[in-house]
Parts: structure tokens; sequence; C-alpha cells
């Protein structure tokens, strides 16, 4: 049970119908008293994101107040901003858990409550969402059900918006309501022609002058008869027309045009909202809101370090940050971001691209530095990966940094723009294996597997920063074609890692260290662990190799040679999905040539792994230190019973 203590009013709202008990005056203490509940919690649980529930309080209570959910139904896109909803149906007690392991998700989830009406956390999906349900509501003959799409301006800009939107245009029966959540932030500010044209609409002084008068009328459209609709309709239209010299884009998709309006007035939202239940077809909110609202510090301080603060003392707005008292690796991403700048130095045709994660990136150094090299083209995976391969066509070497698990929405254009043509990109997969506290709409977990199916790809993954900077290195290089890099989030292993960069050899593996006895081989980050798993292996006696892989695609064959030629025990090790991945790989060159060995694979099983540490999740998934240990006792039996009763047992069995 949760220790936090709730407000008058919100402490007896445990689902939607007990808020719907108070009057419309209530309304402002509610969303108050919502807001200080997010700031309690996340403030002291930290691991959370923030600023973006705060930014919707008002926008919620009045959703929730007015529309009967769950049978309305409600869809978050992305989910970021969905922690006031989540207390307000029935997680208030267990909102201190949020992406813990065994915790709440951080983001809607459909297996979790019955108001998570579809499950999300990459962004841009919920207008295609709701439009299903609506139609599919209609079809059923459930034609009063409601469906609401809340989408920010930075998810609008991908291009599952448009298509969404363009299909919903001609799907007049549907009961469809879009809030356009307009903060002018994703993480990082929004980029592009459509944040101009929502910036205009925000801040024309002449259309918001006398837009309440179109509201007005539309607050009694009951007493105009029923041409009353139509006749509101034209007067907004013509209004927008004239006074913004511009034809809306929205009603030039069949929606109807609404706004914008304050998100911060939960009032007047839910009167707005009562009235638009009533009007039929597809229709778009457009609500003005501040990220971060209500809380001083993320109000007037840097939105993007507001996203997610991690523990911060709520009354100073000071972020707890833990001083180590020695030096630690640096980030991967921050590798990425300082090599890239060292590299595009010397060669002048480096660029850098990625879509709306400038600062998760670390691209942003190099946007800094180098401001006509570097492009954010926003929530546009699919646009980044093309948008690259025309730069590569005029003989550009773009670095194409997407976290991998975002990448998977571009993998028809990493198939037949990039690498049908062999163009140079390079993909660098930032958030490979687990992501953390995320979950699994954020987990790498796929794209050892789904990049080395396609032809002329090459498919590498560092141990380590130096391997790393070397492997960036070697990207660039004339000819190399497509190449992907792949690495974690979070720290490495080399404080000292700026390291003079040096070219490796496409395909050739490496031999960390001898042994007679069994042999593991790995890809990545991972192979820390097992140098750890070895050290201790070895110190007791057993005589195990270890051989960094380095290469997916193309394989180093010399090397996978000799290891199943002198073993016919091996492991793998890799933070990617089992399932075609680098231990399928060595399965089929065994196969291929004919070598009978008996191998184990370690890695992310073929099941959705949820959110939890880093490292609780390699536990979970069994290629940590100690299963490493574990599986190479159980290969080798004849050590086993002499280990029986020594520490190395004991720490890999607890």
């Amino acid at each position: 049970m949760s220790n936090y203590k709730a407000g008058p009013l919100l402490q007896n709202i445990l689902i939607p119908e007990d808020l719907r008990k108070l009057t419309e005056e209530q309304l402002p203490q509610v969303s108050n008293e919502l807001r200080q509940y997010i700031i309690d919690v996340i403030s002291e649980i930290g691991n959370s994101h923030f600023g973006a529930s705060l930014g919707v309080v008002e926008l919620t209570v009045a959703l929730h107040y007015v529309f009967q959910t769950p049978y309305d139904q409600l869809v978050w896109d992305v989910g970021h901003q969905a922690y006031g909803h989540k207390i307000l149906t029935g997680r208030r007690a267990v909102f201190h858990t949020n992406r813990l392991k065994g915790g709440i998700s951080g983001f809607p989830k459909r297996s979790e409550s019955e108001y998570d009406t579809f499950g999300v956390g990459h962004s841009s999906t919920s207008i295609s969402a709701a439009l299903g349900m609506a139609v599919a509501n209609n079809f059923k003959g459930e034609k009063s059900r409601q469906h609401i799409a809340v989408i920010g301006d930075g998810a609008m800009t991908a291009g599952l918006a448009f298509e969404g939107l363009n299909h919903a245009g001609f799907e007049k029966d549907a009961n469809l309501l879009v809030i356009l959540n307009d903060n002018c932030m994703s993480i990082d500010p929004n980029v592009g022609a459509l944040k101009e044209y929502l910036t205009d609409i925000t801040t024309s002084h002449t259309y918001n002058k006398v837009k309440d008068e179109v509201w007005t009328l539309l607050g009694k459209l009951s007493k105009f008869g029923p041409d009353a609709r139509s006749v509101v309709s034209k007067v907004s239209s013509a209004l927008k027309g004239s006074l913004l010299k511009q034809s809306n884009l929205f009603e030039s998709l069949n929606f109807r045009y609404f706004g914008p309006v304050d998100g911060h007035d939960v009032v007047g939202l839910a009167k707005i909202l009562a009235d638009l239940k009533d009007i039929p077809g597809p229709k778009i909110l457009h609500c003005i809101t501040k990220k971060g609202k209500g809380y001083k510090f993320s109000e007037e301080g840097n939105p993007t370090k507001w996203h997610a603060p991690g523990v911060f003392n709520k009354e100073t707005g000071e972020i707890v940050k833990i001083v180590p008292s020695s030096p630690q690796p640096p980030k991967y991403q921050d590798v990425f971001g300082h090599t890239i700048v060292e590299l595009a130095e010397k060669n002048d045709k480096i660029m850098g691209i990625t879509p709306a994660m400038p600062t998760g990136s670390s691209l942003n150094i190099m946007m800094k530095a180098m401001p006509e090299r570097a492009f954010d083209v926003g929530i546009a995976e699919q646009h980044a990966v093309t948008f690259s391969a025309g730069l590569a066509t005029q003989g550009m070497v773009p670095f194409c940094n997407i976290y991998s698990s975002f990448m998977q929405r571009a993998f028809d254009q990493v198939l037949h723009d990039v690498a049908l043509q062999n163009l140079n990109v390079v993909f660098c997969l930032d958030r490979a294996g687990f992501a953390g506290a995320d979950g699994a709409t954020h987990h790498g977990a796929y794209d050892l597997a789904y990049m080395r199916c396609i032809p002329n790809m090459v498919v590498s993954a560092p141990m380590n920063e130096s391997e790393l900077r070397n492997l960036m290195f070697t990207a660039q290089k004339e000819n190399m074609g497509p190449f992907c890099i792949r690495y974690p989030r979070g720290a490495g292993v080399m404080t000292e890692w700026k390291t003079p960069m040096k070219e490796i050899k496409v395909g050739e593996g490496r031999k960390l260290t001898n042994g007679e006895d069994l042999a593991i081989l790995t890809i990545g980050h991972p192979g820390n662990f097992t140098q750890e798993a070895i050290s201790e292996l070895n110190a007791q006696g057993a005589s195990v190799a270890h051989y960094d892989m380095r290469f997916v695609k193309p394989l180093d064959e010399n090397l996978l040679h000799e290891v199943f030629s002198k073993f016919d025990k091996v492991i793998t090790v890799e933070d990617g999905c089992l399932m075609g991945g680098m231990g399928s790989a060595i399965l089929e060159f065994m196969a291929d040539n004919k070598y009978n060995a008996t191998i184990k694979r370690l890695g992310i099983p073929d099941i959705y792994m949820h959110h939890g540490t880093q490292k609780q999740l390699y536990e979970d998934a069994g290629f940590d230190k100690n299963s490493i240990i574990a599986t190479v006792l159980e290969m080798l039996p004849e050590f086993k019973e002499e280990l029986a009763n020594t520490k190395i047992v004991k720490s890999s069995a607890s």
C-alpha cells in the first residue's frame, strides 16, 4: 500500500466514475491535487517521466469527467503523459511502483487495466488505433461509443499520424476526436514545418481575439436549430482561413477543427468536450499546454531536463545526483557524440541524422559544433533513413543514429532505400539490448536478427568504448556500403576511453582468452560479463576460451573454423533475441560446415520481457556473469563436483 497521501478530493477517487460525481466547480481542486500527487511520488521514486504528465493534468481530468470511460475509449499517444490517467483509473495505490520491476508500466498497457485501451510506447499510433476502434464499434452497432486520441505536436510529425488522419477524414460516421496536445515539445524541442504551422495558429492574436465568439456559438447549438452546426463550421472556417492567411491543414483532411483552446482551463475544457460529444464524425481539438505545468522549476527550467529528471527535491527543484568517488566510464551515447565530431573534423563528408533524439543520442554535441552538418528530422524514422540514403547518393557519409527499438519502424527503408542500392549509410543503433525501465516497447532486442538478414549489410557491436570508436572509424571509410553499429544504453567499461582510432577489418573477430575445455563466443557489451565470469572460472581451475566476434555479419569464418576444430562445447552470449541472432548464426555455420559440437545459446528469450533495471533483466534473461558461470559448470560436469563447495558455485546459484 502506498504511503503517499492524496488530497481530500483525490483520495475518494478510485475510478473515473467517482470523479464524475463531483461538480464542475470542484475540477480545478482535483487537478491541483492530482498534479501534487504526481510531484510527490515522482520526486521520490525517480526513474520516471515527469513533465509530460504535468502538462496534461487538466486535460486528463476533463476527459474522464466528460466521457464514460472505459466504455468511451481513450487512447494516449506514446504514453509519457498518462500518469494522471493511471492515478484516476484505479492505480493510485500502486503508482509508487511505476517502472520498477514487478510494478506498473510507465506506459498504458492493455493487460494492466481496462482503461488502457491500447498499448503504447512508440509515438504516433493513437489516431490509427482509435480510428480502428471507432470503425469496429460502428460495425458492431455501438455507434454511441466515443473514441478519443490524445497526440502531442511532436508525435504529429510522424508519417503514421498523417496516414491515420488521411483515412479518418473519409470515415464520416466514425465518432473520433483527436486532441492535439500542443506544447511545442516532444523530448527535445520540435522541429519542422508543422511546428511552425501550429505556432502560427497558436500565436495569431487576431484569431485568438475572436475565437471565443465561435465557441460561444458552439455552446448554444441546441438553441439555433438543426442548421447551427453547419453555420458554426462555416463561420469558424472563414475566420481561420482569412485571419490566418492560410487554409487549415486539418480541415483539408475532412476534420472539423476547433481551437486553439487553453489546455489548463479544466472547467472550460469540460464544457468544450461535452459540446464536441454531440458533433458526429472526425474532429480535432487543438489544446495549448505547457510541459511541466504547475511545478515552478520544470516550467522555468530546461524542458528536456525535466522530461525524466530522476529523483529530485520537490521543494528546491534540485535534481539528486550521486557523485561517484572515482572516475566512471562514459555512456556509450556520449562516446558516439564526441567521436562523430572528431571524425567529421577530418572527413567533411560525414553528416549526422537523428529522428527527434539529439540529446538522447548525444548528436546534440555535433549539432552545436557543426550545425550545418547535423539534422534533427523530428519523429520520423522512415524519413531519417531515406533522407540519409539521399545524402549517401551524393557522396556524403551519413551517420543515422536511431534507438534500436525505433529503427524497427524504418525496416523497409533500410532494406530497399539503403541496402538494395548498397549505399554507405552508417546506422548507429543506441539502446540496443535491454532499455531498462522503459520496458518491452523500448528494448532493442531484435536488431541483430533483422539486420543480419539484409543483403549488403555489415552488422557489428563493440564490446567497449574503444571498439565503438574503431568501428565508427572503419564505417566512414570509402565504399563501405551499409554499416550497422549497435550499442547499449548506459555506461561502458573504460575510464580512459578516448583512444587513438584504428581500422578494423570487416568481419574479423578476436580471441581475448585462451582455453582448452570450452569456448565462449560473445558479441558486444556482454563480452564484459563474460570476461568477469572467465576470470573467476579460470581462477578455480577451469580452462575457458573467449572470442569476441565483433561482427554478426559477416562472420569471422577463420575464427569459427578454429573454434569448432578445437572445442566440442561452445556457449554463445548476446544481448539480443535468440531467435535469429548471433547464436543462430553460429549454429548455421556449424551445420553448413558439418561440425558437431554442443552449443548453449544465452540471450534474450522468445518472450516479451518487461521493465526492470538492466542488471535485473540481464539476470532474468540468463546472461549476466553468474548465469554464464552456471552455464559453464553445467557443460563441464567434471568441474562441477570438484567446485561444489567453493564460493564460485554458491555465487552463481544465488
